[in-house]
């Protein structure tokens, strides 16, 4: 791989990442535009450093580097989901994570076709799920109490 060739690739993942960080900043959530584009840029990067060690070394695994960027990323997203009395939240930005490390280990490894795909459908579910949700809302009969569990669970109990 070229040195122009990593450079776009780390190029992409920023910018992939952009299209879902643009969608958590706009709805002020704490993970957002940068978070998102880093998260997928670090992917991208262990990435590429993995794919050159796995060339320069006779023997080297370069899926090992990306199982630890799994592992890691479970971690931050896992700190970003929060028990708020009987809610839980920040389970969508934990997924948003997720999903943007995956794209930046994708673009890493030249699959820019199926990163782009993942990101815009990704935000395409975002904005249309939280429309979806609102209009249940709106239609909501008269009188009905509201869900006294946001997370829908009905009280399946601890974390």
């Amino acid at each position: 791989m070229t040195h122009g060739q990593a450079l776009l690739r780390l190029s992409l993942a920023a910018v992939f990442g952009a299209i879902i960080g643009y969608e958590r900043e706009v709805i002020h959530k704490p993970a957002g535009l940068r978070t998102m584009m880093l998260v997928s840029l670090g992917s991208c990067l262990f990435t590429l450093a993995s794919l050159e060690a796995a060339h320069g070394f006779a023997g080297a695994d370069p899926s090992r580097i990306a199982a630890q960027v799994v592992t890691g990323i479970g971690f931050l997203g896992a700190g970003s989901i929060l028990r708020a009395g009987t809610s839980v939240v920040g389970v969508t930005t934990a997924a948003c994570i997720w999903l943007v490390a995956a794209v930046g280990l994708a673009t890493g490894l030249g699959l820019y076709g199926y990163a782009l795909f993942a990101s815009l459908l990704g935000f395409v579910i975002l904005r249309l799920v939280e429309r979806l949700i609102e209009r249940g809302k709106e239609r909501r009969p008269p009188g009905l109490p509201p869900n006294p569990d946001p997370t829908g669970s009905q009280g399946a109990g601890e974390l």
